[in-house]
């Protein structure tokens, strides 16, 4: 591909997956040679080690108003050949922007995730604008063929310009488990990771497993998040306050899937699931309740158990059988090489390209040809 100037933009490299993935992103461009640009309203520490050091960052200011002024002015100074923004009110302030500097046909939204996971009124607003957003910007990625679903039906996006690419995924160092046995000789851990909310469930987790656990088994939730209190009262109210451990936030979690025996996602909707494709690739055995994104990593069940959402009986069915058996993770670690960082950035490269092209065509001149050949993003 030819080298490109880009803008990525999102709120701040915070605790979440979604910044993690676009720092990865915006890394693996600059790691190709491109010019990369990243813009954020404010600094923030959690996942900032993701974001290659030789990246410009750019501080726009908390405040919205400022932050799309100072956002559209970078656009017109930087004219950088495509912008690209994730989550609900970064990609509202994106479109603003990206219209105030005369871009838009360059400018790229991202989703990762559900209206229902969005509370404030902002992010709220960038979903219900979708069916002006998807037509009038280039194109709009979801994560998921699920999420792409939803968007386009609930919030009747336009179909033609709205795309899938799966979130790239940094694996974390070669996985120390290369046979069933070596997973089976470690100490009973259930891994689970994720921002601690309602609908992550990590109440019925924590039932569930003392339910299909054995006596010994420990579990561990790396997280952080308002629903905590509950988390920890449902410790309490089931006695496992001896064997339950909730670090926190883990920017580097690599040692925790090495001691684990197995890792479950108890979400009620999950538009992804990066820690799956992180359990994966550590060859751990997963359990993930029948959300759209873990339904596809997963591959209906081939590459993991599948419980009902919601199912607490069968999700400690599912931990206790991991436990038992925790099979071969080779074909598990094969299938989270399709969630590369390589695979993540050679298909937002071909998108780009796709869109530099109607771009210059609609503009009159004569398409560039790129150097190399790049995936197109799918959107079926």
């Amino acid at each position: 591909m030819t080298q490109r100037k880009l803008l990525f933009y999102t709120h701040g490299l915070t605790g979440g997956g979604a910044e993690r993935v676009w720092a990865l992103l915006a890394s693996g461009f600059a790691a190709c040679g491109h010019e990369v640009i990243f813009a954020v309203d404010y600094a923030s520490p959690e996942n900032a080690a993701f974001l290659d050091p030789s990246i410009r960052v750019e501080t726009l200011g908390r405040n919205h108003a400022q932050a799309i002024w100072h956002l559209s002015r970078l656009i017109v100074r930087e004219k950088p050949d495509a912008s690209l923004s994730a989550l609900g009110v970064s990609n509202l302030k994106h479109f603003i922007g990206a219209a105030l500097a005369g871009r838009l046909q360059r400018a790229i939204l991202s989703y990762h995730g559900y209206c229902e996971s969005e509370p404030r009124f902002l992010s709220r607003l960038a979903y219900f604008l979708t069916p002006v957003t998807t037509r009038l910007c280039a194109r709009t990625i979801c994560v998921s063929d699920g999420l792409r679903t939803y968007v386009t039906r609930a919030f009747r996006a336009d179909a033609k310009r709205t795309v899938r690419i799966y979130n790239p995924v940094l694996g974390g160092p070669v996985p120390t488990a290369h046979s069933k046995a070596e997973i089976g000789a470690r100490d009973p851990l259930v891994l689970a990771c994720g921002r601690m909310v309602p609908y992550k469930n990590f109440s019925m987790l924590v039932r569930a497993f003392a339910r299909g656990a054995p006596q010994r088994a420990q579990l561990v939730i790396l997280g952080e998040g308002p629903d905590r209190p509950n988390i920890e009262a449902e410790v309490v109210r089931c006695g496992l306050r001896d064997r339950v451990s909730l670090p926190g936030y883990m920017p580097q979690p690599w040692p925790y899937y090495a001691r684990a025996t197995c890792f479950v996602s108890s979400s009620q909707s999950e538009s992804f699931g990066l820690a799956v494709v992180e359990a994966l690739a550590q060859g751990l055995p997963v359990i993930a309740t029948d959300c759209d994104g873990p339904r596809e990593v997963l591959q209906g069940g081939c590459y993991g158990t599948i419980v009902p959402l919601g199912d607490e009986t069968a999700l400690a069915s599912g931990i206790a059988r991991a436990l038992a058996d925790p099979g071969d993770p080779a074909p598990r670690i094969e299938r989270a090489r399709a969630f590369s960082v390589e695979t993540g950035v050679a298909e937002y490269e071909g998108l780009i390209e796709q869109i530099l092209v109607e771009a210059e065509q609609g503009q009159g001149a004569t398409p560039r040809r790129s150097r190399g050949s790049a995936n197109t993003a799918v959107g079926t």
